[in-house]
């Protein structure tokens, strides 16, 4: 069911789009050679703690899920591209590591995704993360009243294209509010004029993920970890925005 958000719903989601903003930014920051998965998950769930805050993800398990997910914050590195699963593992060197956070603050959830280098970048990370950044600017940019899902759909891929990548289209962006996944579904290809109409209070997660030379992917053994059918790497970034008379406004901006 697709449910609009008054000017007043809005404005109160905006605590949960700066918690999720500055977790993730804290978690970025402490993102180096040498530290372990774990502890950057650790982080997140003190900050969790500290705020009041709900977690999205602990109980999280829906039909593509193992088991609930039982972390805070989704850890993907290298060939790993989503629902990254946090485990024992030491960062290293020149890895490709995607976050993906979402929390529930005073009921209203947010949801935002980023990608760094952690260590000496390869040119070609440092590209496709450029590249989904760039995608994401896009589709936002398309999240206007009168326009429709397709054309925020058709905004990304045609970033994605012009940079030579292909699109998966099984995961992408969602309607956002009281829980983190809703419709409509905002797949990360489409034609424009297409799906939905956008209509102001609709408050959506657009969410760019792309991988070096392929499109598809499967689920590794840990039940979540999402990876690269040829093990080539991939990038996601991620924002909530809300669509509104006034234009899209990023309710997960970080400073």
């Amino acid at each position: 069911m697709i449910e609009l958000r008054t000017p007043t719903e809005i404005e109160q989601m905006r605590p949960a789009g700066r918690f999720v903003a500055e977790v993730l930014t804290a978690v970025t920051a402490a993102a180096d050679v040498g530290v372990n998965l774990l502890d950057l998950d650790a982080l997140a769930h003190r900050m969790v703690k500290d705020r009041g805050a709900e977690s999205c993800y602990v109980d999280y398990h829906p039909s593509f899920g193992a088991m609930p997910f039982g972390k805070v914050i989704c850890t993907s590195v290298n060939d790993a591209v989503l629902h990254g699963l946090p485990h024992d593992y030491t960062l290293r060197d020149g890895d490709l590591l995607s976050l993906d956070f979402a929390a529930s603050v005073d009921g209203w959830v947010a949801d935002s995704a980023v990608s760094v280098v952690v260590g000496t970048p390869r040119e070609e990370d440092l590209r496709l993360i450029e590249v989904t950044r760039r995608a994401l600017d896009a589709g936002i940019d398309a999240a206007r009243t009168g326009n429709r899902v397709g054309d925020i759909s058709a905004a990304i891929s045609a970033v994605a294209h012009d940079a030579g990548l292909s699109v998966n289209t099984d995961f992408g962006g969602h309607g956002v509010g009281r829980t983190m996944h809703g419709d409509p579904h905002i797949p990360n290809d489409g034609r424009p004029g297409r799906g939905l109409p956008l209509k102001p209070g609709l408050v959506i997660a657009i969410e760019p993920w792309f991988l070096h030379t392929t499109n598809e992917i499967y689920t590794d053994r840990d039940g979540w970890t999402l990876r690269s059918a040829d093990g080539s790497r991939g990038a996601h970034s991620e924002h909530t925005i809300a669509v509104t008379d006034a234009g899209p406004v990023v309710l997960t901006a970080r400073d």
